[in-house]
């Protein structure tokens, strides 16, 4: 007998991709129904999306001969991660009061990370604490998470998926640790006070940059071979304390700094050598106040500082645009390059801008109202989220109507009357964590999870926001995914 076809991914049909769905995901099975026609036709039925909106969200009834599911799951997909609903999964941590108010807060997969003045800890989504790191003597300046493999702390292939914390202090060190595991690196001569968002990339192995108030930028060795002498360069060439580190998305092997002066250097980190000889570009960008915020995507470097986000092209160190707030100063921004916007806090509200139109008018695409100062902000492809800290207050808003979605506390009042100060905030997909102090002393910890929610949020009043619309609009299902 002869041996039957082998079958090709053209030959698959929709029950055959349906069973595949639930190992692959909604945005493979997308990403295979670009690859061909069949595929598409297969990828698109009813049967596929499903026995995927089965696996993600099983409680919720769905008839197994309901048509166009495909919408259903990106209706659902959608707001759940607009946190539209009143019943997410929610748990409050009350930390010890003895310890100080949180300032920093990372959301990684299935915990969470937060920063008490120089302790940091490594809570589950529902407060079992699984890691504390009392490595720094003094207060941490900024905490970043990179992945395992890509530093000395990893030992077999089975770590891929884990990421390891790197923080830095005002004590002058920066610290790698992971589940016990810790590596120090000594070399500023001041407070640490930035660390790059990404590790660079260009040489035999990755590596870490970090700036401090000693105006120095250095670079450390990832290499589990640097284990004795980690450090690679220190550049010099900025005159004040550094506020940012990004690494150039068109070019892994640049680092991108600014300084409280809003000084804007390049760097080549491949073979650098230690001084100012490695800086490739450098601009100065018209602003009296140090930097906000500062991203870099593909050849562009955006910078917020005093009422202007300024666009630099890292190609040539010319200013590509510059958003103007018209005299009202940013204390809070948030970029999302990828879907043309910028989000600014401002004293009394957040605006969002579309930077396509950034030298025309109007170029504001909502304008969302604040019972306070806006300094803390996230803006994602489905939501915006202002914090304000005075009230404790956050707010969730449609991007990019502005329309309001939800309002969260960071507690429930207190007993006093009171609510809890809002001091950080993280945000990831449908998952939302807020710390903050309460007036009687002592700080909370909670974590909210939309992602089973089933009960829509009912909010009392209009929408207080207001909307200007460009009537384009290029989106499709897919790039929900």
């Amino acid at each position: 007998m002869s041996a039957a076809p082998a079958r090709t991914l053209a030959d698959l049909d929709g029950d055959v991709l349906a069973h595949c769905a639930g190992y692959l995901g909604a945005r493979d099975v997308v990403s295979l129904a670009m690859a061909c026609r069949p595929l598409r036709a297969a990828a698109y039925c009813d049967a596929v999306w499903h026995r995927l909106f089965r696996d993600q969200w099983p409680v919720e009834k769905v008839p197994c001969r309901a048509s166009g599911l495909r919408e259903l799951y990106i209706q659902r997909h959608t707001e759940v991660h607009q946190m539209k609903f009143d019943d997410p999964q929610s748990a409050i941590y009350y930390l010890n009061p003895a310890e100080t108010t949180p300032n920093h807060l990372m959301l990684d997969r299935n915990s969470i990370w937060l920063c008490q003045g120089p302790v940091a800890k490594k809570f589950t989504s529902f407060f079992s604490v699984v890691e504390i790191h009392r490595n720094h003597g003094a207060r941490i300046t900024c905490m970043r998470l990179f992945p395992l493999i890509d530093t000395p702390l990893c030992r077999n292939d089975t770590q891929n998926d884990e990421n390891a914390l790197v923080t830095s202090s005002t004590d002058r060190t920066i610290r790698l640790c992971w589940k016990g595991q810790s590596r120090g690196y000594k070399g500023h001569s001041a407070p640490v006070t930035a660390l790059a968002d990404k590790l660079l990339v260009g040489g035999e192995c990755k590596v870490l940059a970090s700036g401090g108030e000693d105006c120095t930028i250095r670079l450390w060795s990832m290499s589990t071979r640097a284990k004795n002498h980690p450090l690679i360069a220190t550049f010099h060439g900025h005159e004040k304390a550094l506020s940012f580190l990004s690494v150039a998305q068109h070019k892994p092997s640049l680092l991108v700094s600014s300084s409280k002066d809003s000084k804007i250097k390049v760097w080549d980190t491949v073979a650098p050598s230690s001084g100012s000889s490695s800086c490739v570009g450098s601009t100065h960008v018209n602003s009296s106040s140090p930097p906000i915020a500062m991203k870099c995507h593909e050849s562009l470097c955006y910078m917020a500082a005093g009422s202007e986000v300024t666009m630099v092209d890292l190609r040539t160190m010319k200013k590509a645009s510059v958003l103007a707030l018209d005299n009202h100063r940013i204390l809070s921004c948030e970029m999302l390059p990828s879907e043309w916007l910028i989000c600014t806090g401002t004293k009394d509200k957040a605006l969002l801008w579309d930077i396509r139109k950034a030298q025309e008018l109007p170029n504001k695409v909502a304008e969302m109202q604040s019972d306070g100062p806006v300094t803390l902000l996230h803006l994602g492809r489905y939501k915006v989220v202002t914090g304000v800290p005075s009230n404790g207050e956050v707010h969730v808003w449609e991007t990019p109507t502005g329309g309001l979605l939800n309002t969260l506390s960071c507690d429930e009042p207190t007993r006093s009357g009171g609510r809890n100060l809002l001091s950080a905030m993280a945000v990831d997909g449908c998952r939302i964590a807020m710390a903050g102090g309460s007036p009687e002393g002592g700080s909370v910890l909670h974590y909210r999870d939309f992602l089973k929610s089933s009960v829509p949020v009912s909010l009392p009043g209009k929408e207080v926001s207001r909307f200007w619309r460009d009537n384009t609009d290029d989106s499709d299902g897919e790039d929900y995914y």
